[in-house]
């Protein structure tokens, strides 16, 4: 298996949305955007599958030395070989890369946020440079689309928060923040032990309006004039607003169920999204 095909087929293994945004891209940046978010789920599988905070610390410890070497001409891992060839041809920046283990490691670390600043420093982390990088490989040409790119990825972040509530819980993390938890009467305990209230609804209601408010705001300020090139981004746009849709249309039940969209639908939403421009 080449290091494109293993990156490949992680993408495709994850079920993600994000998928469903590269399948319309011209090989080259289909290539290196596959590259990215294989590392970012290599990354993230360490804080999510290893209940050992120890262990986990030292795998990412381990990506970071690796990360280093793809700027040093010796990656050994499929996922950083890739990526060196997608940093040769699209001048992806180390330092953005290693802010998204910056993020992974703020999991080890703590398991709440006290406001909204301070989760909004984790979204960037793991998500809002993630589309910064992203941006770059789809191509630009005015530095406002950069302003685009971080509110989509905050966007993005913010969604998968909130389709993730019980899961999270599962694991011992709330995200939301503890300040949004007081303002609706909602106590930690009642998401650790997925117990549904109005109140959660409200509060859940809330915290959707947030992520629209940054998807609004993002592509408010994506220039005409790269809106073609950014397309991917638009695509994955659609896609997790729909999901948010769902989310609102079923009561905000995340304590319970964790709420997706068929492929087939996130494949239609793509291509539509993509034929419109």
């Amino acid at each position: 298996m080449t290091p494109d095909e293993y990156c490949q087929q992680k993408a495709a293994q994850s079920g993600s949305s994000f998928y469903y945004s590269f399948l319309f891209l011209p090989p080259d940046r289909r290539r290196a955007i596959t590259a990215l978010y294989a590392f970012c789920r290599e990354v993230d599988d360490v804080v999510d599958e290893c209940p050992d905070g120890q262990v986990a610390a030292t795998k990412l410890a381990w990506w970071r030395r690796e990360l280093a070497n793809v700027y040093r001409g010796s990656p050994q891992h499929p996922v950083t070989l890739a990526l060196q060839s997608a940093q040769r041809e699209f001048d992806l920046p180390e330092e953005q890369l290693q802010e998204i283990i910056d993020g992974m490691e703020m999991d080890l670390r703590q398991t709440r946020y006290l406001d909204f600043k301070t989760l909004a420093l984790y979204c960037y982390r793991v998500a809002g440079v993630v589309g910064l990088l992203a941006a770059g490989i789809f191509g630009y040409q005015d530095r406002r689309t950069q302003k685009y790119a971080h509110d989509l990825g905050i966007a993005f972040q913010l969604t998968n928060i909130i389709r993730d509530v019980g899961e999270d819980a599962r694991r011992g993390r709330i995200y939301l923040p503890i300040e949004d938890l007081q303002r609706f009467s909602v106590p930690a305990a009642d998401i650790l032990n997925a117990r549904h209230s109005d109140n959660f609804r409200q509060l859940m209601e809330f915290q959707i309006e947030r992520a629209e408010s940054y998807y609004a705001q993002a592509i408010a300020s994506l220039p005409e004039s790269d809106r073609r090139a950014q397309r991917p981004g638009l695509v994955m746009a659609a896609i997790y607003r729909a999901l948010l849709d769902e989310i609102k249309r079923d009561g905000c039940l995340v304590l319970q169920q964790r709420t997706s969209l068929t492929p087939l639908r996130k494949l239609w939403i793509a291509w539509w999204t993509w034929v419109r421009g």
